[in-house]
């Protein structure tokens, strides 16, 4: 009887040990790290000169293409460039199609809305172009007239906004400033309201052609882009703009392509 009894308490002693252990808590998994960026897919237009566009070998070049990826070779990352359409910009960053948009790319309230943008880099005009023969010497000159500019650019949102912009005739919108550029050449259009950095880029290159008039439509900055959610991307890129900023080595790109340091 006493061995019964024994093995029975034996045996409850046994249970109430088991219970015990499975009410213990499972260790907590280690805290997953941030995945390591090692490609970037970059969309742009490859028409943007001097911020990205093809050399007489159809070689992609530029001011943004040589920031980008000075920025993937200290990330250690591959760089891809992709040419998108520019007006579908935020579709292909959104849709995954490319990882970041890093071409001129303006900062504005609206974009902000679907998209993370980096500090800005560099500041930017949206300036008016004419041929140098063009009586227009002022905004105001602008009324009546066909003016062009780059669809899905900042340009738009600038003039729309702009007072002026009920006087103008027409805006009409292009693909690329390449094809404004000559619509404006042959009289086509009036004027073409652009990016500083292209305008003045494509005035350098042929001069006595054009002219820029004193007034624009107003200051604007340039930052890289990325999806909202990207947030790891994003301060990797901050993070490496910051140093190549410091470190001097942005400036050095910059005189590359603009003779001075223009960096913000």
């Amino acid at each position: 009887m006493k061995k019964s009894i024994s093995l029975l308490l034996t045996t409850l002693a046994t249970g109430v040990l088991l219970l015990g252990c499975g009410k213990q808590e499972a260790p907590q998994a280690a805290a997953a790290k941030p995945a390591a960026v090692t490609r970037i897919v970059v969309g742009l237009d490859d028409n943007f000169p001097p911020m990205g566009f093809r050399d007489k070998e159809n070689k992609l070049i530029g001011f943004d293409i040589d920031l980008a990826r000075e920025a993937a070779k200290r990330l250690g990352a591959e760089v891809e460039f992709k040419p998108i359409d520019w007006n579908a910009k935020e579709a292909e960053l959104n849709g995954k199609r490319v990882d970041a948009l890093w071409n001129g790319l303006t900062i504005t309230e609206k974009r902000k809305e679907n998209i993370a943008f980096t500090t800005p880099y560099l500041e930017n005009r949206q300036i008016v172009v004419v041929v140098a023969k063009s009586p227009l010497k002022s905004k105001a000159d602008l009324a009546g007239k066909v003016v062009g500019l780059q669809e899905g650019s900042s340009a738009v949102e600038a003039v729309e906004k702009d007072a002026v912009a009920k006087s103008i005739k027409e805006l009409k919108k292009y693909g690329d400033n390449v094809t404004a550029l000559m619509d404006l050449s042959t009289g086509r259009l009036d004027a073409l309201v652009v990016d500083e950095v292209v305008g003045r880029y494509y005035v350098a290159k042929k001069p006595g052609e054009y002219v820029v008039l004193e007034e624009n439509f107003g200051t604007e900055e340039y930052g890289v882009g990325v999806r909202k959610g990207d947030t790891e991307l994003l301060a990797k890129l901050q993070k490496t703009m910051d140093e190549m900023k410091k470190d001097g080595s942005a400036a050095r790109i910059s005189t590359t392509w603009f003779g001075k340091d223009i960096i913000k």
